[in-house]
Parts: structure tokens; C-alpha cells; sequence
């Protein structure tokens, strides 16, 4: 799989799949390897761009830190290695935030945007500080991670919905594996983290004109269900949507992904 030097970072980025051309903007502290199952899932009807962010995965060590806006330039500078002007885009939790950068600088760009439990900072309400459970013992860091992630789970919820215990478990084992990480690595997270303090496009949303689906799950307390009522007000005709789970609700909601695929492969306009 390739690399590409992107605004003096080197990057590396995946592209499969045929279908309309989609852009898909990862989650916080996560790579390409990570979310592998969803990718498999959406390269099958898109012709799917993704990369692992700066510092992450099989991209380049971290250099510095850098802002939401250095995260928009780099997905632009990925559609002009891939040959696309214009796109799809569909963002993910901290990917929504990348997205909503990038739509709003470069509305020209965006077919069609479709934000997952996301939050657009300042006025707009902003997503949990994370940082704060870098805080925190590692176990009592996961018991907390899990509370946010889905406000219904406990040990009684798990015992009668046993997929949402396989999640949680995937969630703790990768907390887990983070505390063990490198040196690099675990600085790559922290600079994530502080770009994601910063991400504040509440002004600026309006400049988005594409049509937008605003998907929250009613349980998620990372991006509560308000942040994404925001969102959805400020972008004109938006479709908001709520969905059975969390944080995570893409898989937890049956509906979920097959609604966001049927949004994000209709006309442009």
C-alpha cells in the first residue's frame, strides 16, 4: 500500500473498492488496521481514500504538533494524489471533526458529508475532553472509557446483550494495548488529543452547502445527542438521526451503517 509526502508529512493511505468516490476520516487515537471490519464493509460499495493520521499506524513518527486545519490540508492533499476534486466524505467521532474542517474550508469539494457522533466545538458543544481519563489509573481509565462510550453499560446490560460486551471487551483490550505502546506512539496520541481540544468550525458550518447526515447514538456520552441537534441546525436541510447505542452505534444499530452507505451513494445534489 502507498505513501505520499502531504504537507511535508509522510502519510500513509489506502484506496479500494468502486463505487462513488468516498473519503472516510478515522476515529481518535485509531488506525486504518483498527476499524478494518467497517472498511471492508464500505470499500464494497465505494471507492473508498482513507489514512492513518500523523504519527499513526504505518504513517511517518510525529515531527510536531499540529491543528485540525493541518489534518483538513492533509485530506486535501491526499484527493490530489488520488486524482479527485470532488468526493464524498465520511467522518467518524474525531474523523467527524477532520470532516467538518475540511468541508467547511473546502466546500467546493464535498458531494455528500455524513458525520458520526461528532461535535463541532465552541457554540456547537464540544465532544468529552479525553485527555482528562489520561488522568486516571488504567483500570479505573477503562471502567470510565466504557461509561462514556455507552451510558447503559454495566455488567447487568452485558449480561443480556452479549455483542455490546464483545465491543466493550474491544474497547478495554485497546485501551490496554495503548498503555504499552512506544514512545512515538504514545505522543502521536497526545497531539491527537490537543488538535481535538482546539477543533472549534461552530462559525463556520454555515459554508457547508452539500447535502448532510447527522447521525448520534442516544446513549453516546462522548458526543452527546445536543452536539449533533447543532450540527444538524447549522447545515441546511441536514437529516439528523438517532440510533439505538453509543458511541459506537454504526455497529451497534442495524440500521445504522446501511443508512449512512444509502445516504452517502445518492446523487451529488
Amino acid at each position: 500500500m502507498p505513501t505520499g509526502h502531504v504537507n511535508g508529512v509522510e502519510l500513509y493511505w489506502e484506496q479500494r473498492g468502486a463505487g462513488p468516490r468516498l473519503l472516510f476520516c478515522n476515529g481518535s487515537g485509531t488506525t486504518l488496521q483498527a476499524v478494518r471490519p467497517l472498511l471492508d464493509l464500505v470499500a464494497a460499495r465505494f471507492d473508498l481514500l482513507a489514512w492513518d493520521y500523523r504519527g499513526l499506524g504505518r504513517s511517518a513518527p510525529l515531527r510536531g504538533p499540529y491543528a485540525m486545519a493541518d489534518l483538513a490540508a492533509d485530506a486535501v492533499g491526499l484527493l490530489q494524489i488520488a486524482g479527485w476534486d470532488s468526493c464524498r466524505v465520511l467522518g467518524v467521532s474525531f474523523g467527524g471533526m477532520v470532516a467538518q474542517e475540511f468541508a467547511a474550508t473546502n466546500p467546493e469539494r464535498i458531494e455528500r458529508l455524513a458525520l458520526a457522533c461528532t461535535s463541532a466545538g465552541g457554540g456547537g458543544g464540544s465532544s468529552y475532553p479525553l485527555q482528562k481519563l489520561q488522568e486516571l489509573p488504567p483500570q479505573e481509565r477503562a471502567a470510565a472509557q466504557l461509561k462514556l462510550a455507552d451510558s447503559r453499560w454495566d455488567e447487568r446490560w452485558f449480561e443480556a446483550h452479549p455483542a455490546d460486551r464483545a465491543l466493550a471487551k474491544s474497547l478495554t483490550t485497546t485501551a490496554a494495548g495503548h498503555d504499552q505502546q512506544d514512545p512515538a506512539a504514545t505522543a502521536a496520541r497526545k497531539a491527537q488529543l490537543e488538535a481535538r481540544a482546539g477543533h472549534d468550525v461552530w462559525d463556520r458550518l454555515d459554508a457547508i452547502s452539500c447535502p448532510a447526515l447527522v447521525g448520534y447514538g442516544n446513549y453516546d456520552q462522548i458526543a452527546p445527542v445536543q452536539n449533533s441537534t447543532a450540527i444538524a441546525s447549522r447545515l441546511r436541510g441536514a437529516k439528523l438521526r438517532g440510533y439505538e447505542g453509543g458511541h459506537l452505534f454504526l455497529v451497534q444499530d442495524p440500521a445504522a451503517l446501511p443508512e449512512f452507505q444509502a445516504f452517502l451513494q445518492a446523487p451529488p445534489g
